[in-house]
């Protein structure tokens, strides 16, 4: 495998979609030796073939706002590869959503879903819908034209989706619901995420954030850190902020940052209960503003335009969004000190920070890795649905701190350096990589 001549007939084919070329490139030079070990691989022309989507549904979203007026978006579902299970990924709805950024998920989804040891493909869609400051009655009905065009490409044993980024517990039992109607079939298992009472799993709001916290606990373990008296700063104060914050403050660690769209709070002390509680009514809010948190606890102080990297810390947390944290964030935090990142959201970090920490020397493990425990708690989902088992936050808490362990075992079977350094992103994509692209040559050309 040549790395260069691959990127550049991708980039012919796939012109200025840039992050999805960047995930590509990254996972193409880590696993480039161990491809290159594997003849049968290139005879198959696996890589050639993993880095295309299955195929994408791209289509028009039509609904009518509280005014009257009629709406148009447009919505995609881009089903990168089935070769381990159904595909599987969650469902963006962002202003910023296009096929690129979606591709670039897909694919960064694959290779995460293999990682949890559990039978899922990879799988990522979404709408440029802006979810902000609409009604749940715009919000219904958005979901309810979303689902009349995708319904038919979906299913328990064809494609499973999630939420993500704008899609939560609401969005999916809107979703669900018209789903039924038009399947007309009652199946749980056809949308992960939902509520408790009707086939969700009891953990799933809190699992991404808190499959993170397992990953990072084992990774400091193994470097003979902990997290008991770290301090964090987390960006985001959606789901999965929230789970992350919740879990590190049980683990010991003190959460003295949070950031949104608007600025940052520092909490000084950390955040205590109330406090994570209050994180969950910001997102429920729709107003996509952090400062509020300052106005209801005094201890709290707002900096308006500032990130959470901007505060001293020992451990950063990007649970917000793809590139979140740039060079100039990367160089701030090692100015402060900071000893480990560990990307709760995909992609959290561009390029030139990831190289940052990495000349560092400091501890850094990729989002494919850490972000994993909210689909393997969605595989979970899956299984105990198709089972018709009802779990306890006990036993899925259990099963998710193993598949956790899994993977940080995984990353460091494939990432362990000649000088014993744990390379955590060349581990976890060589890792998923392998397990896909086996799965792949055993079952031909197809």
């Amino acid at each position: 495998m040549n790395v260069q001549n691959l990127m550049a007939e991708l980039e012919r084919k796939h012109p200025g979609e840039n992050e999805y070329l960047q995930a590509v490139r990254e996972v193409l030079e880590s696993i480039e030796e161990v491809y290159n070990q594997h003849p049968e691989f290139e005879k198959a022309k696996i890589v050639e073939r993993i880095v295309e989507p299955d195929r994408i549904f791209t289509f028009r979203v039509t609904w009518v706002d509280d005014n009257g007026t009629v709406q148009t978006n447009l919505g995609y579902r881009v089903q990168f590869n089935g070769a381990i299970g159904p595909y599987k990924g969650g469902l963006r709805f962002h202003k910023a959503v296009n096929p690129s950024m979606l591709k670039f998920l897909g694919f960064e989804q694959t290779f995460k879903n293999a990682l949890t040891t559990l039978p899922m493909g990879g799988a990522k869609g979404g709408s440029d819908f802006d979810p902000v400051g609409k009604s749940d009655a715009e919000i219904m009905r958005f979901c309810q034209a979303f689902m009349l065009e995708l319904w038919r490409n979906i299913g328990v044993d064809t494609d499973v989706p999630a939420g993500d980024v704008g899609v939560g517990g609401r969005e999916i039992g809107f979703l669900n619901g018209m789903y039924q109607k038009l399947a007309r079939k009652y199946h749980t298992g056809v949308l992960t995420g939902k509520g408790e009472t009707w086939g969700g799993s009891i953990l799933r709001p809190e699992a991404t954030g808190f499959g993170a916290l397992y990953f990072v606990e084992h990774m400091l373990k193994l470097a003979g850190k902990s997290l008991k008296g770290a301090t964090i700063a987390v960006s985001g104060f959606g789901n999965v902020a929230w789970g992350a914050s919740k879990k590190a403050t049980e683990l010991g660690a003190k959460v003295i940052a949070i950031s949104g769209p608007d600025g940052v709070v520092n909490i000084p002390e950390g955040m205590n209960e109330e406090m994570i509680d209050y994180l969950l009514e910001l997102r429920a809010s729709n107003r996509n503003i952090v400062a509020p948190f300052a106005e209801k606890f005094p201890q709290a102080t707002f900096t308006p335009g500032k990130k959470a990297w901007s505060v001293k810390c020992d451990i950063a947390l990007p649970c917000a969004f793809q590139n979140e944290l740039n060079g100039d964030d990367a160089a701030e935090l090692l100015k402060n000190g900071t000893w480990c990142v560990a990307e709760v959201s995909n992609m959290g970090c561009t390029p030139e920070a990831i190289h940052a920490f990495q000349s560092a020397g400091i501890l850094f493990a990729p989002g494919k890795a850490v972000n994993a425990g909210g689909v393997a708690t969605s595989g979970l989902e899956m299984t105990q649905n198709c089972m018709h088992l009802s779990w306890s936050g006990k036993e899925v808490d259990e099963k998710l701190h193993f598949i956790m362990e899994s993977i940080h075992e995984a990353c460091v079977k494939f990432g362990k350096q000649q000088d014993g350094h744990i390379d955590y992103v060349k581990g976890a994509n060589i890792a998923g990589f392998m397990k896909v692209a086996q799965a792949m040559l055993e079952q031909g050309i197809y």
